[in-house]
C-alpha cells in the first residue's frame, strides 16, 4: 500500500498507525531515508492493500473508522483531499485493508507462470521481500531467488530440481507466505513469535530450479521448436510426461554437480533421457550453473534441497558433513516424522556438492510418500510436515 508523506510524519508513526513493525516499513522503502522524509514522498506500507468505500447517508469518518477498526488518521492519510465535515453521499474514499490470509494458493497445478504471478503479488503486499533473477532456464524462463530477513545466519532452500516433483515449489511458496504474514501482523506460527528471527536469520529460497521441466510435466510438450520435437523424441513419442524429472534437454539437474560425478555418470544413461542422465560433464546446464554460482557467492550456513517422495531426509556425504548436521536432522525428524538417512548410494546431487565444498550442513528432504508427481490431496499434510522443518531453521 502506497501513502504520501505529510508534514511531521515518520516511520515510527506509520508503525503505530498501521500496527506494522517499523523495521519492515524501513526495509520496504530501501531508497527512502527515514530521517529525511519529504512532504509528498511515496512510502510503502507492508501488509495492506487499498480498497474503496462509497459514502452512504449518515456516514462520518469517525463512524467509518470505528466500523473498520481503524485509527481515523489512517483515513485522513489515504484521503488528503477529503473534507471530513462535508462528506457527500456517493463520494468514494480510499480505505486501507490489512491482509490477514495467505495469498499463495499452493494446492493446485503450479506452473512457472503461477510462481511468477505469486512472486509479484507477494512483493506488492510485502515489499521487504527481495526478489532477483539468478539466471535463466534453457528456454529462457527466469530463475528467481527470494530473500527475507537480514540476520547473520543464512539458510537456503530450493525446490523442483526434478520436474515431476513440482509440488515442492508451492510448498515452499505457501510456507514463505505464512512467514511473511506472521512477520507483518506480529503474530505467531504454531505458538512461536517469529518477529525476532527477521533480524537474526536471512532466508534464501529458489522455489523452482527447473521451470521448463515443471511446465512440461503439467502442461505437456511446449509448442516451441526444437523443444517440442526433442522432448517427444526423448520420451519415445509418449505425450505423457508424468515420469519426467529432467530439464527440457533431458539432463537430470540433480546429477549435475561435481561431487563424485564421474562415479554417478558411469552407471546412469549416457544420453538425454526423461530421468537420471547427468549430462556430458558437471555443470553444463544453465539451471544447475545458476544455483551453483548463487551458492558460491552467498556463504550459506546450511542448505536444504526439497524433493519427493519417501518422508526421509538425507544428510551425509562421504563423511564430510559436520557434527551439527546430525543435531539438525534429528530436530527435522522430530517435528516432521520423517526418517533421517545419513548415506545413500547416489552422488553428484546439490546436497552432496554443498557438503563437499563447504563442510556445512546440507540436506535432501523427500516430502510425502507415493508415486511422483504426488497427488494434490497430500498437499495440506506435506505443508504441515514441512512447516515444522521451516521453524527449526529459524530457531536453531
Amino acid at each position: 500500500m502506497n501513502i504520501r508523506v505529510r508534514r511531521g510524519d515518520n516511520f515510527w508513526y506509520y508503525s503505530q498507525l498501521f500496527d506494522v513493525p517499523v523495521n519492515l516499513i524501513s526495509d520496504s522503502n530501501p531508497g527512502v531515508s527515514p530521517t529525511a522524509l519529504q512532504i509528498g514522498q511515496i512510502v510503502r506500507i507492508p501488509g495492506y492493500y487499498v480498497t474503496f468505500y462509497t459514502i452512504r447517508p449518515g456516514d462520518t469518518l469517525w463512524r467509518l473508522a470505528s466500523q473498520l477498526g481503524l485509527n481515523i488518521d489512517a483515513l485522513y492519510l489515504l484521503n488528503p483531499a477529503v473534507n471530513p465535515l462535508a462528506l457527500q453521499v456517493g463520494q468514494v474514499l480510499n480505505v486501507p485493508v490489512r491482509v490477514v490470509n495467505p495469498v499463495v494458493r499452493g494446492r493446485r497445478p503450479y506452473t512457472s507462470a503461477a510462481l511468477t504471478a505469486d512472486i509479484s503479488q507477494l512483493i506488492e503486499i510485502y515489499p521487504f521481500l527481495r526478489s532477483r533473477i539468478i539466471g535463466n532456464s534453457v528456454m529462457g524462463k527466469n530463475l528467481f531467488e527470494l530473500q527475507v530477513g537480514k540476520g547473520a545466519k543464512r539458510v537456503h532452500m530450493n525446490g523442483s530440481f526434478h520436474a515431476n516433483e513440482w509440488i515442492t515449489s508451492p510448498i515452499l511458496m505457501q510456507t514463505l507466505n505464512t512467514y511473511l504474514l506472521a512477520l507483518t501482523n506480529r503474530s505467531d506460527i504454531r505458538g512461536l513469535f517469529v518477529s525476532p528471527f527477521y533480524e537474526s536469520v536471512l532466508l534464501s529460497i529458489v522455489p523452482m530450479v527447473n521451470p521448463d521441466g515443471v511446465d512440461l510435466v503439467i502442461e505437456g510438450a511446449p509448442p516451441q521448436e526444437p523443444y517440442r520435437t526433442n522432448v517427444l523424441a526423448i520420451n519415445q513419442g509418449n505425450p505423457d510426461f508424468s515420469g519426467w524429472t529432467a530439464n527440457i534437454r533431458g539432463v537430470d539437474l540433480n546429477n549435475q554437480y561435481p561431487a563424485l560425478w564421474e562415479e554417478e555418470a558411469a552407471r546412469k544413461p549416457d544420453q538425454p533421457s526423461p530421468r537420471e542422465f547427468p549430462g556430458e560433464a558437471p555443470l553444463t546446464e544453465p539451471e544447475a550453473i545458476a544455483l551453483a554460482e548463487l551458492t558460491a557467492e552467498s556463504d550459506y550456513d546450511r542448505a536444504l534441497a526439497y524433493h519427493t517422495q519417501g518422508k526421509v531426509i538425507y544428510w551425509g556425504f562421504q563423511g564430510l558433513e559436520p557434527p551439527e548436521s546430525q543435531i539438525l536432522v534429528n530436530e527435522y525428524a522430530r517435528v516432521s516424522g520423517y526418517r533421517p538417512i545419513r548415506y545413500v548410494d547416489s552422488f553428484a546431487g546439490f546436497k552432496d556438492w554443498f557438503i563437499q565444498e563447504w563442510r556445512r550442513p546440507g540436506f535432501t528432504v523427500e516430502l510425502g510418500r507415493g508415486v511422483n508427481p504426488l497427488p494434490l490431496n497430500q498437499f495440506d499434510q506435506i505443508y504441515e510436515e514441512n512447516l515444522g522443518i521451516f521453524l527449526v531453521n529459524l530457531i536453531r
